[in-house]
């Protein structure tokens, strides 16, 4: 599978809130970088972070508006909505992707925290 083809099932495993196919496209030491939260490196703490988007009884969608792909790199523009705290949220998401034989390696969020947060208060 190639670096566009592992982001879109990792993508899509959200939609189907499967956590486990997540984090099977992730490589064991992945440093994921939720920008203006903070980062994280390694399946515990991509788990305990990511847990309770999967978790939540409402629906979770990573929709994807533009995507580009060079080599191992793949750039996403897309629409992060799940529920948090009895929330509906909507967040613009720009995300940038390492795929090293066929696992994300390396993940970044770029987003509004303030947007974010003013949802989440609402």
């Amino acid at each position: 599978m190639g670096a566009e083809q592992t982001v879109d099932e990792f993508i899509a495993a959200f939609g189907r809130k499967d956590l486990e196919g997540a984090m099977a496209l992730v490589a064991e030491d992945c440093h994921y970088d939720n920008v203006p939260i903070g980062d994280m490196r390694g399946h515990t703490a991509m788990r305990e972070f990511l847990g309770p988007m999967f978790g939540s009884s409402g629906p979770l969608e990573f929709e994807v508006h533009r995507q580009a792909c060079t080599g191992d790199v793949v750039f996403n523009e897309r629409t992060d909505k799940f529920v948090m705290k009895g929330k509906q949220i909507a967040l613009p998401v720009t995300g940038v992707f390492e795929v090293h034989d066929g696992r994300i390696t390396f993940w970044r969020d770029y987003f509004d925290n303030g947007m974010f947060m003013s949802q989440l208060k609402a």
